[in-house]
């Protein structure tokens, strides 16, 4: 179904509201989120993770929604540094309905006022972090995720969403087209490269502890691959590396093989999936948030070239082995679909497009 894309340039409260870059995916999201939104009108929400590419996209689409409609929550973010975020993302810092509050997931942790509603988003996703002190990464998630329960238990039951990760799946079949919530598998616990993995696993079973105790309503988000706007391009993200070196005027490279499956939810469509499971998903449940679409990776590299003045070169390093079926790492998503109702509106093509067009403008 297409979206409705309206003018970057909106009226708001009687006034034109300055240009946003990202005003086109904000409207579409209140678009298709004002019931969910509505909901959370004058909430207490409590946010962590307010820093990453979920949290600003999350915070964007609210604050947007408090400017344009006057409707959304009280969102408090937990930061360690207020001041960097501050620096890093005034127009967010400097919005009446965002309180920042320093802190750290690692150590007990106090609301302002007591939260109606969390979003728990703080993870570490640096490679380096993952690979030179794996124990931290661990304490992270697991510490953090019981640190966030915490504050939740001295409130009366708040509505908690927890973005988990698709690869508490584990290693997939290469067979297994889409990966569902029952898939029974996972990862392999004598590998230390394992250790998000893991980590977003027990950090699941905390909140269904909590859910079970009535501590909390936890839903959980098992996310996978993203594209859009404030996707990093110099981390460990296929798509974001592509585009990096797309711009930079290639080539395009591909260090393995480029048969592994992966596919690429849109962020506008994330937001809009995410508040819906912090509104009406249901406490104890996981919910795949991604694409069913799949793609190989050196058909992500050519569309990307594609989409590039000049065309770059895709250069893939790797080379197939035959008879060798691709990885895969694809979603199933009828759960969302069937239970609440979600589509993703915007394909991979077009997310491309704006992604590129954002970093192109260097925002």
């Amino acid at each position: 179904m297409a979206a409705r894309v309206p003018s970057p340039t909106v009226k708001a409260g009687g006034r034109l509201h300055e240009a946003h870059p990202l005003a086109a995916d904000l409207e579409f999201i209140l678009e298709m989120a004002e019931d969910d939104i509505r909901v959370l009108d004058g909430a207490k929400l409590f946010v962590t993770g307010g820093t990453g590419f979920i949290g600003t996209w999350l915070l964007e689409a609210l604050i947007w929604s408090r400017r344009r409609n006057g409707v959304g929550p009280e969102i408090e973010v937990l930061t360690r540094d207020p001041s960097a975020f501050s620096t890093r993302s005034p127009h967010l810092a400097g919005a009446d309905s965002i309180r920042l509050t320093k802190g750290d997931v690692l150590e007990p942790l106090e609301a302002a006022t007591t939260p109606d509603a969390i979003i728990h988003g703080a993870t570490p996703v640096n490679e380096a972090i993952k690979r030179e002190n794996p124990r931290l990464l661990l304490d992270t998630i697991i510490d953090g995720m019981r640190n966030v329960l915490g504050l939740a238990a001295s409130g009366d039951r708040p509505r908690m969403l927890f973005t988990s990760s698709g690869a508490v799946y584990g290693r997939l079949p290469p067979e297994l087209s889409h990966v569902s919530e029952e898939f029974m598998g996972g990862p392999d616990p004598m590998e230390p490269g394992s250790v998000y993995s893991e980590g977003k696993r027990v950090a699941e079973l905390l909140g269904s502890i909590a859910n079970a105790k009535g501590d909390a309503r936890v839903v959980t988000a098992r996310q996978f691959a993203l594209v859009g706007p404030y996707l990093p391009i110099d981390a460990h993200f296929a798509a974001g590396n592509f585009i990096r070196d797309a711009l930079s005027g290639g080539p395009i490279i591909v260090e393995g093989d480029g048969t592994a499956f992966r596919s690429y939810q849109y962020a506008a469509d994330m937001v809009i999936w995410l508040l819906a499971l912090l509104v009406r998903g249901e406490p104890g449940r996981s919910y795949n948030v991604g694409s069913p679409d799949a793609i190989d990776i050196a058909s992500l590299a050519r569309l990307i070239a594609a989409q590039t003045p000049g065309t770059p070169s895709v250069e893939i390093r790797g080379t197939p082995v035959a008879g060798r079926l691709g990885e895969r790492y694809v979603p199933s998503v009828d759960r969302a679909s069937d239970e609440l109702g979600l589509v993703n509106q915007i394909g991979l093509d077009e997310g491309v497009r704006r992604t590129m067009a954002w970093h192109r403008n260097a925002h």
